[in-house]
């Protein structure tokens, strides 16, 4: 199952994003803003591998991202985010409206790479496809198919894992 989304345009200023690191549990969370309001939606995107990324959708938005548990991260030195980066506003399902449901799961591929310092993310969501990268808040970015569906996540600047003394 894929997963299908709407764009639109994004506003002015793209909003920050918040990172939490769990250190008990390894879990990152990258909230992107708090929502207004209105109906919440879990997406569960459960890899093969057994990796886990929870979209929290609010008002039909991806308002953060949790990584619960990680696939294998290949380091490559050369990962770079893509340059250019509409910023929009991604709308998760192809109608108008949130079904009502609070959690819908997905079963699909899951990839993650970062570069040497684990400082920039990107998750890939099923087989490699043609892609075209949105921003929607300053330092996460989505991969969006050719078909409107959600390829792949990238999270930037994310802060280091904290060492326990």
């Amino acid at each position: 199952m894929n997963i299908p989304v709407r764009i639109e345009p994004g506003t002015a200023t793209p909003a920050p994003v918040d990172y939490r690191w769990d250190e008990d549990t390894d879990i990152l969370s990258a909230k992107v803003e708090q929502a207004a309001g209105g109906r919440t939606l879990s997406v569960d995107v459960e890899g093969r591998d057994g990796s886990w990324l929870i979209l929290d959708v609010s008002d039909e938005r991806i308002r953060g991202v949790e990584v619960a548990v990680w696939p294998t991260v290949q380091k490559r030195a050369d990962l770079k985010p893509p340059s250019v980066a509409e910023l929009s506003t991604v709308k998760v399902g192809r109608d108008g409206g949130v079904r009502a449901v609070s959690a819908v799961e997905v079963d699909i591929p899951v990839a993650a790479e970062s570069d040497d310092a684990e400082r920039t993310i990107h998750f890939r969501l099923g087989h490699g496809r043609l892609v075209r990268t949105v921003r929607i808040a300053r330092d996460m970015l989505l991969d969006i198919d050719e078909r409107d569906r959600l390829a792949g996540v990238w999270l930037l600047d994310v802060p280091p894992f904290p060492m326990t003394p």
